[in-house]
């Protein structure tokens, strides 16, 4: 694995991921494995856990991260994507970008000499994808589940119709007529779970969704640069929240998580997210956990 620019670059390495994960969060991983080196962390757009999570990682890793904001630098100015990959690779051994076109990310990897790392794009949001399959791993000690995502088919959407593929679980997608994952994805991830056994599901019945469904997962209605679409977003999945309705529809142990952050009363009420039955915290610890497994995998060498 050269990059991590899609769920899918680490379809051969995920269990590696997922070990290595649970290797730090313990504290038995190497240590220190990444002394001496830099990690480039551009961000397009504003960021709690990805810019935390990655910074105190790369830290613990024994690395330097170096926060960049657009502004910090001369893209914000006219200079072209290549030539900043081209002299960033120069100067540091990784980069992580936040990017607002998922094109950004695929043209830093093209030019770079060095590992690039999507943390998050308006198409796709692998480094989530693979903290959700850790979180759910850990609590449940299986894959062997059903996953059933409610609201709108934004990135984390995309991203987790790979991951779910790639692990074999079953994943239903409960959204709005006009609100379903991309395409382009959602076909790939078909093909995946061919070969995986994972039931794929696209359905506006959430009734139907929701039965049964081992993990339910929500995120906001309303991703930034959707905020001019914010009422008609808001009236279209009303009928979505993740709320004790939704959750006495599920199986009795269900587990909720969202990627953060929250809107309460929107997609989720305050009683399910701080309630018996959410892993959102661990699922937001876990971020930084997997993430050092994917840069130590990426830039050990």
């Amino acid at each position: 694995m050269k990059h991590l620019l899609s769920a899918q670059d680490a379809r051969n390495h995920l269990d590696e991921i997922l070990e290595k994960a649970e290797e730090f969060k313990k504290g038995q991983g190497p240590e220190k494995p990444l002394k001496g080196k830099s990690l480039a962390m551009v961000f397009e757009k504003s960021s709690t856990r990805t810019r935390i999570s990655f910074e105190v990682g790369m830290y613990q890793l024994g690395g330097h991260p170096l926060y960049l904001s657009a502004s910090d630098l001369q893209l914000g100015r006219g200079e072209i994507i290549p030539d900043t990959a081209r002299a960033m690779s120069r100067y540091v051994d990784g980069i992580m970008i936040r990017a607002r076109e998922h094109d950004d990310v695929l043209q830093f990897a093209k030019y770079a000499d060095i590992p690039v790392i999507n943390g998050l794009t308006n198409l796709e949001h692998p480094c989530q994808a693979f903290t959700d399959i850790f979180t759910i791993l850990e609590r449940k000690n299986t894959l062997d589940l059903k996953m059933t995502f409610m609201g709108d088919g934004n990135n984390v959407c995309n991203s987790l119709l790979l991951a779910t593929a790639m692990v074999g679980m079953d994943f239903t997608v409960a959204c709005p007529p006009g609100y379903e994952p991309d395409q382009v994805i959602l076909e790939e991830a078909e093909k995946i779970a061919e070969k995986s056994g994972s039931v794929i599901k696209i359905t506006s019945d959430v009734a139907e969704a929701v039965k049964d469904a081992d993990v339910i997962y929500t995120d906001v209605w309303v991703s930034m640069g959707d905020e001019a679409e914010e009422a008609q977003r808001i009236k279209d999945m009303h009928d979505y929240q993740v709320n004790q309705d939704i959750l006495a529809m599920a199986a009795e142990d269900a587990m909720v998580l969202h990627c953060l952050p929250a809107i309460r009363g929107q997609e989720i009420t305050e009683e399910v997210l701080n309630g018996p039955q959410s892993a959102v915290w661990d699922q937001a610890e876990n971020r930084l956990h997997v993430q050092k497994a994917i840069m130590y995998l990426l830039m050990k060498s």
